[in-house]
């Protein structure tokens, strides 16, 4: 008999240059996210048993459907003997999701041991030696944030280029700094957000991967009033085609007034060649 994972919660997923992204995410249920080749994931509404092996993850608000499972998540690395996830929350929110993972303890009996890092809008996050992070503002009911993962190369800087390979090699034992460091935007997971949380961080339109949310795509559903519970709608797309540079787009949390059909239906009919080309809908 071939054993399978234990399937507890449901995800999508897709390779895109090398880089896999898996997870699920529908408004007021569950939004979960992980890039397993980055060794990150972000937000736990829920917690499928194979992502437990992701060591770091970045929650992004603190509404339940963002974070109801991270005390599972917590709970079960440390029954599998494995180490203390990191776990990035809000600045602002560090102290009652600590006070929450406490209060799970004592009703569970069982060590909710973490790594609790609060992050800020501007902070950097070190992932690895190859990939970097920095955390920037979205737009939310509650104080929330998005995060961008950008790998670094060492690129020899202008004044050296051309020297011989010998040179450079001297130049280097001697000390002088030869090469200087490239960032280049990977993925960007925005959390939920108004426009204004992509807006205001350019980058995100530049990652080659991003995962983003589209709450709300009927034309009778009023902007104002969804920009300001901070989401996003259709229009709010259509209006910045021409921004989105990025390779991959995964848009995501739909409202549950939405059947999968209408929103396939839609959005083919609404979206240009250039979105709709890019474009992954997670339903």
């Amino acid at each position: 008999m071939t054993e399978r994972p234990v399937d507890n919660a449901p995800y999508q997923s897709l390779t895109h240059a090398g880089l896999t992204v898996e997870g699920y995410s529908r408004a007021a249920v569950q939004s979960y996210w992980r890039v397993p080749e980055l060794k990150i994931g972000f937000d736990l509404g829920a917690q499928p048993w194979d992502f437990m092996g992701t060591p770091n993850w970045f929650i992004s608000h603190t509404h339940l459907d963002h974070i109801a499972a991270l005390p599972v998540y917590v709970a079960r690395r440390r029954m599998m003997k494995m180490e203390p996830p990191r776990v990035f929350v809000p600045a602002e929110s560090y102290e009652d999701v600590k006070k929450f993972l406490l209060i799970l303890q004592r009703l569970d009996r069982g060590r909710q041991t973490c790594d609790l890092v609060p992050v800020e809008p501007g902070q950097e996050i070190e992932l690895s030696r190859d990939h970097v992070a920095t955390v920037f503002a979205t737009t939310h009911t509650i104080p929330s944030c998005g995060l961008l993962v950008w790998e670094r190369r060492n690129k020899l800087k202008e004044e050296y280029q051309g020297l011989p390979g010998e040179r450079i090699r001297d130049l280097r034992l001697s000390g002088t700094p030869v090469t200087r460091e490239v960032r280049l935007p990977l993925v960007c997971y925005t959390g939920d957000t108004s426009p204004a949380g992509l807006d205001n961080y350019p980058p995100v339109y530049e990652a080659k991967i991003l995962i983003t949310e589209l709450s709300f795509i009927r034309a009778s559903h009023r902007r104002d009033k969804i920009h300001k519970f901070g989401h996003m709608h259709l229009d709010d797309f259509l209006e910045r085609a021409d921004r989105f540079k990025n390779e991959l787009i995964v848009a995501a949390h739909f409202s549950t007034r939405y059947h999968p059909t209408e929103i396939y239906r839609l959005l083919e009919k609404k979206l240009p060649p250039t979105l709709q080309e890019r474009m992954r809908l997670w339903v």
